[in-house]
């Protein structure tokens, strides 16, 4: 019996010591596990007006749902084939992370993934952003919303939702990283792949803004080497920062691209991004079929001579890694590339005609030749798809 009672006793005191823990406890919130909805929230209503400033007939732009909405039928089209491609903006974004400048990566993250849709002849309809952070600050957040909204606003397309993914512990600080989904159309029939391109062709090339949003790890990996800072004067651009200049955000070559196809002018395009000029321009090409490529047909901006020079790059290396000044090739045929130049320019690109198409035996390929003192080196030079550089 004494056991019996002792035994309530220590259950009675036992249980007094727990709740008395449970009421001295802080609750665990997830704000205290790093993560801030409210600050998520005020992303979201800062990013609103926005989104509505991409507005474009088949969609609304409108966000806060669980999915965006498009309309086909009411963007005009009668039996389209829809067109998606992703992408990101790679170590780029370790620069605007460093300097503190956001906007421009925003427009990047568009211009991947729209000009990857226009040399398939789509229009782009609408795109979807993915931007996770270890810690949200909102401010920030804005900067890259808008750059997104002003990259869809060039392309034409609406931006009809994302996803902002707080995550402790997986990302350290300020860093974050981008994605971007783009859903383009074109009526059945009116896709560009390459299946027209003939030996006699002429290839234009259409000049790039900068750097664009490829070879950023070597770009880092050269200003770690070399000890250069992001706020130090440009050495190719006196009117900017070292940071300022390599930021300059990818052109989007979707609203001159499209009215050159849909002028019947176009045969292929090809978006230089990773891989340059040597590996890209054969993706738009048939077998059978060579793209003859004369870089001193347009002057090297200074911003590849400075990387040349710096990162001491052979020939083949600099054209396989950076777009060395074209961002987007585009074929026509030698009857129409007057009236391609023309049109083109009339839409804002500098344009050069930049070589011809071939025929050889087997898979296309991109051929390179170069004199002497052509971009600055010594002596003549050649560089071919699919061998080593």
């Amino acid at each position: 019996m004494s056991g019996v009672k002792r035994t309530g006793v220590i259950m009675k005191r036992a249980l007094g010591e727990i709740m008395t823990e449970t009421q001295d406890r802080k609750p665990l919130t997830y704000k205290d596990a790093g993560v801030d909805i409210d600050a998520g929230e005020a992303l979201v209503e800062t990013i609103k007006p926005l989104a509505a400033s991409t507005k474009r007939p088949g969609c609304d732009a409108a966000l806060g749902g669980f999915g965006g909405l498009f309309d086909l039928k009411a963007a005009g089209f009668n039996d389209p084939i829809l067109v998606a491609a992703n992408d990101g903006v790679g170590t780029k974004l370790k620069i605007a992370i460093e300097t503190g400048a956001h906007h421009t990566v925003g427009i990047d993250l568009v211009a991947m993934c729209v000009n990857d849709l226009v040399v398939q002849g789509a229009e782009p309809l609408f795109f979807l952003d993915y931007y996770a952070t270890g810690k949200l600050d909102v401010k920030a957040g804005a900067e890259i919303i808008s750059g997104i909204a002003d990259g869809c606003r060039q392309a034409g397309c609406a931006l009809i939702g994302g996803e902002t993914a707080e995550m402790p512990g997986m990302y350290q600080g300020g860093d974050y990283d981008l994605a971007g989904f783009a859903v383009g159309a074109a009526e059945r029939g009116g896709l560009l792949d390459g299946s027209t391109v003939e030996p006699g062709d002429i290839l234009l090339g259409l000049a790039s803004s900068g750097v664009h949003s490829n070879g950023f790890s070597l770009i880092r990996k050269l200003l770690e080497k070399n000890s250069l800072s992001l706020f130090e004067k440009s050495a190719f651009d006196e009117e900017k920062t070292l940071g300022q200049a390599l930021l300059t955000p990818t052109r989007i070559y979707v609203k001159s691209c499209l009215a050159a196809h849909k002028s019947g002018l176009v045969k292929s395009l090809a978006h230089i991004t990773g891989g340059g000029l040597l590996d890209n321009i054969p993706r738009s090409l048939p077998d059978g079929c060579a793209a003859k490529i004369d870089p001193a047909a347009w002057p090297l901006p200074a911003v590849f001579a400075w990387l040349k020079e710096n990162a001491n790059m052979n020939p083949g290396q600099l054209v396989r890694t950076f777009n060395c000044g074209i961002g987007m090739v585009v074929c026509v045929a030698k009857s129409d590339a007057k009236a391609a130049i023309r049109l083109l320019e009339d839409h804002g690109e500098d344009v050069a005609v930049i070589g011809r198409i071939t025929a050889q035996k087997g898979k296309a390929q991109t051929v390179m030749e170069a004199p002497a003192g052509c971009w600055g080196y010594d002596s003549a030079w050649r560089a071919v798809s699919g061998e080593d550089q």
